[in-house]
């Protein structure tokens, strides 16, 4: 009876499946699934909802005996509060305008740096990993749900928005900032491209705060840290002294969107505006791939 000549060689080690596309798709409706459910998320998108009804009712207050807002309220208010009165549509453009600066950037800050930070501190980091997914299809991943909650809760002032300004005041044709007058079909035309704008006028943000998420397995940290440099280039934005550098910060550009209320487009500062987000988003994404596919997952 003979017996099998030995080889020399090991047994070959079974290949290793490549992540299928639909393997992707469905990680990142998981990922939807889980950032939109936490009740962090649902009171973030509440606060941004109930902004609208605030200002709306604030003017509808202020004008109840048919007048227009004061001097004073247009002064310290959001811009297009002057035209509420006569047109329900506008309280879009004011409600992202006074959300813009503050509450949806602080919302993404939020999100965007409990990413990956807040997987590693749940202990849950190690765990997804080991799924066929790979560090650069998760930070894809993770950076992609940042990016549809921006279009959500972009979506949810303007809705909300609308919702209240037919509701407290007149709706009709729309006057531009250059004095021409539009339909109102153009001028919701208008508002979702305003929208849209919006939304991407914070994907530099959540790139930045993508990076910070990368770089400790605190949560907390990680938000506030994100958060804190929002807060930064803010005040950085608002230094005379700093002009030179001012046009570089991604914060800089940000309510040019109302250029898209003038007859016709006025683009550059838009244009601009898109660059600089690119930037940012190109930037520290590659920082974030970096940190985050040559670090030790210890947690």
């Amino acid at each position: 009876m003979s017996r099998a000549e030995p080889t020399g060689r090991a047994p070959a080690a079974p290949a290793a499946r490549a992540p299928r596309p639909w393997w992707t798709l469905g990680l990142l409706r998981s990922e939807l699934a889980l950032t939109f459910g936490r009740a962090r998320t649902l009171a973030l998108l509440g606060v941004l909802a109930a902004v609208p009804v605030l200002i709306g009712v604030a003017v509808k207050a202020e004008t109840g005996g048919g007048g227009g807002v004061s001097d004073a309220g247009a002064a310290h208010g959001p811009a297009f509060l002057t035209q509420l009165t006569n047109n329900g549509l506008f309280l879009v453009f004011a409600a992202l305008a006074a959300t813009l600066p503050v509450f949806l950037p602080m919302a993404v800050g939020v999100v965007a740096g409990d990413a990956i930070a807040g997987e590693a501190h749940g202990g849950t980091l190690r765990y997804l990993l080991v799924a066929p997914a790979g560090r650069t299809r998760l930070l894809l991943v993770k950076y992609a749900a940042t990016m549809v909650f921006c279009l959500v809760a972009t979506a949810v002032v303007a809705v909300s928005a609308l919702v209240v300004g037919a509701l407290l005041f007149p709706l009709g044709d729309v006057t531009t900032i250059s004095g021409t007058r539009i339909s109102f079909g153009d001028g919701l035309i208008r508002a979702l491209l305003i929208a849209l704008v919006v939304a991407a006028s914070l994907i530099g943000l959540a790139a930045l705060g993508l990076f910070v998420s990368t770089l400790t397995n605190s949560g907390i940290a990680a938000m506030a840290a994100t958060v804190g440099l929002l807060i930064t280039v803010q005040i950085l934005d608002t230094v005379p002294q700093l002009h030179a550098i001012q046009p570089y910060l991604f914060s800089h550009y940000w309510l040019s969107f109302a250029d898209l209320l003038r007859a016709p487009f006025y683009w550059d500062d838009i244009v601009k505006n898109l660059e600089i987000q690119a930037l940012y988003a190109a930037v520290f994404g590659s920082a974030a791939w970096a940190r985050f596919t040559t670090r030790d997952i210890t947690v």
